[in-house]
């Protein structure tokens, strides 16, 4: 049975919505990192620093196929949340379904690439020997499933839209709970080692992905019957926003494939610490990263209903809400800097590192928490190209320099302190130019912008006419 929903974010308080979205969305988020961060502990605890290097070096690489699946989700919540603001819930449907049906081709095709060229790729990252082929066990049992991550993405991206802040929780939430679950028995019970985790990963993302297309199928039918023809008739209006998206999500593991090459230098005990920050990150600051998919379908919504003022508040609500959070959250860590090296038998450099990062170093958070909040607006409001090229901008030009000169003036440490120097810069100016984009936001609505940006006047008569001619 279908539910017919209002636009929800466009009444009512903007930062209750922006803290309830963002808080919901980050249970299902963060319990998948924390697993992630369990999995990681369990490799520590069977006493083998190749596999915890590794693993970080799997990491690192899963983080591209991460990246489309995240970019494009992040089309299809402009999409979608839009066409629900502009009340044609049809049209939302659809939208999902093209979306849904390019990041399974997607999520098919690109791990069959990196997997053929698999010893290619750990080895441009610095893996080698017995870490690289670790490395790349681990890589051929998880990536053919990345396919059932992106749907999943998909989904629960749809279920966010239409303010199903609950529902869009508890895949995520689950999986998380089945991987905690097969985990110890895999790695441990099984004698498994870093194939159980792999294998406790594929699960949880199946479990996921059933967890959300439930609700989503039966509470909104927030998909069509899948075709060719509808994939191909929104193609160009899809990947107007989602090929501008996914660059702009490719940009972040180029930056992370940078710094462990150049952590690399400094041995395993400085891909070790790498690799517990990069696991140890994502649980922490979950709720900012959540951010970046809640706060679109609110400024989605409000702007598709013509609401300039909440989308104005909507963005500096959430730059507010990324300070107080990071502030809160590194005292945490910095309280709790021993106990967490502890957790992961850190020593050495590694524990130097954990320590470096749980302050000041967490503070840097607060940058890109705050791209996330402006890439939201730019590509809600029509401009994912500025997303991008602020992106590629950071985790390049932001990164590279300042983590080789951070490393050769202070080391594996200088890295660190590099990469977080670097991103204040495109951070700053982020900011500015998504507040400039929201106080003359473009005037015309999603079927305009679109569809005339990629079919021409001819085009868009035409196609105009084949695809809502049923909306008078």
């Amino acid at each position: 049975m279908t539910t017919r929903t209002p636009a929800k974010y466009t009444t009512g308080s903007i930062m209750r919505h922006v803290t309830v979205s963002s808080f919901t969305a980050s249970i299902g988020l963060m319990a998948i990192y924390a697993v992630d961060l369990i999995d990681l502990i369990f490799i520590s605890m069977l006493g083998h620093e190749e596999m915890a290097a590794a693993a970080g070096y799997a990491s690192a690489l899963m983080f591209f196929t991460s990246a489309m699946n995240v970019g494009l989700s992040v089309a299809s919540g402009v999409l979608v949340s839009r066409s629900i603001g502009e009340d044609d819930e049809q049209e939302a449907r659809e939208y999902a379904t093209s979306t849904a049906m390019l990041v399974m081709v997607a999520g098919i095709a690109i791990p069959l690439i990196l997997l053929l060229n698999i010893e290619f790729f750990v080895g441009l990252l610095g893996a080698t020997g017995k870490v690289a082929e670790l490395a790349a066990t681990y890589l051929w049992i998880v990536l053919p499933f990345t396919w059932v991550s992106g749907l999943s993405m998909i989904t629960v991206s749809s279920l966010r839209c239409y303010g199903e802040n609950r529902l869009a929780m508890y895949p995520a939430l689950f999986g998380a709970l089945t991987n905690a679950v097969l985990d110890p028995i895999f790695i441990f019970a099984l004698g498994m080692g870093l194939k159980g985790a792999a294998w406790a990963t594929v699960a949880a993302r199946l479990v996921t992905l059933a967890i959300a297309l439930y609700p989503a199928l039966k509470r909104h039918q927030a998909f069509v019957r899948p075709s060719l023809r509808l994939l191909w008739r929104d193609l160009k209006t899809v990947m107007h926003f989602a090929s501008r998206a996914v660059l702009a999500n490719v940009a972040t593991p180029i930056g992370t494939a940078i710094v462990t090459r150049e952590m690399s230098k400094f041995g395993p005990e400085a891909v070790a610490g790498m690799a517990v920050i990069g696991r140890m990150t994502p649980v922490a600051f979950s709720v900012i990263w959540a951010l970046s998919g809640a706060i679109g379908p609110i400024i989605g919504q409000n702007f598709g209903a013509g609401h300039v003022d909440r989308v104005k508040r909507a963005y500096l609500d959430g730059i507010k809400f990324v300070a107080i959070y990071v502030l809160c959250v590194t005292m945490i860590l910095f309280a709790f800097r021993g106990p967490i090296a502890d957790l992961f038998n850190a020593a050495g450099l590694t524990r130097e590192l954990i320590y470096l990062y749980c302050f000041p170093v967490a503070l840097s958070s607060f940058f890109s928490g705050s791209v996330f909040v402006a890439s939201a607006s730019f590509n809600t409001l029509g401009r994912p190209s500025y997303s991008t090229w602020l992106n590629w901008g950071q985790h390049t030009l932001g990164t590279w320099p300042f983590v080789i000169v951070g490393g050769m003036l202070m080391g594996a440490q200088g890295i660190l302190i590099g990469q977080a120097l670097g991103s204040t810069i495109f951070a700053s100016i982020a900011i500015w130019l998504g507040w400039r984009l929201i106080k003359n936001p473009p005037q015309e609505n999603l079927r305009q912008r679109s569809h005339s940006a990629l079919f021409g006047h001819g085009s868009l008569i035409a196609h105009t006419l084949q695809k809502h001619a049923g909306d008078k």
